[in-house]
């Protein structure tokens, strides 16, 4: 079963995922920041630069998941930017720079668990990638 989640296949469907969600977040921060910062007592400013940095990481994402072989390369980077963005969001939540109300709670906690279950599946499909072939 685990080795299903790791293939060449899924990885790409779980990169066309990561890619839409990116996409779509990143359009709402930028598009609506004063009425999410209302409800979720989070920074318009905060919002607004993550939404920026959201559409680039669905950038990357896309052009992995359209590469006719995954570049082991910026797929690293990929993961490890999932990594340290959901480290962020459980940082933001549990630190005391901000003081969000539940609602900003649960949206920190789910950027925070959902993008650390993108890395490690992406993980896991790296690890699977076969080696670029040798430059002759």
């Amino acid at each position: 079963m685990l080795r299903d989640i790791f293939s060449p296949r899924f990885l790409r469907a779980v990169l066309w995922f990561d890619a839409s969600t990116g996409y779509g977040l990143g359009a709402l921060h930028l598009a609506a920041p004063a009425l999410l910062s209302h409800g979720l007592g989070l920074p318009a400013a905060l919002l607004q630069v993550s939404g920026v940095m959201l559409l680039g990481f669905a950038l990357l994402a896309t052009a992995l998941a359209r590469a006719d072989r995954i570049p082991r390369g910026w797929l690293a980077v990929l993961v490890w930017g999932n990594a340290c963005w959901a480290l962020a969001s459980l940082g933001l939540l549990l630190g005391t720079a901000l003081e969000p109300p539940f609602w900003g709670q649960a949206y920190l906690l789910m950027h925070g668990v959902s993008v650390a279950a993108l890395a490690a599946v992406q993980w896991g499909g790296l690890r699977r990638l076969p080696a670029a072939p040798a430059m002759a």
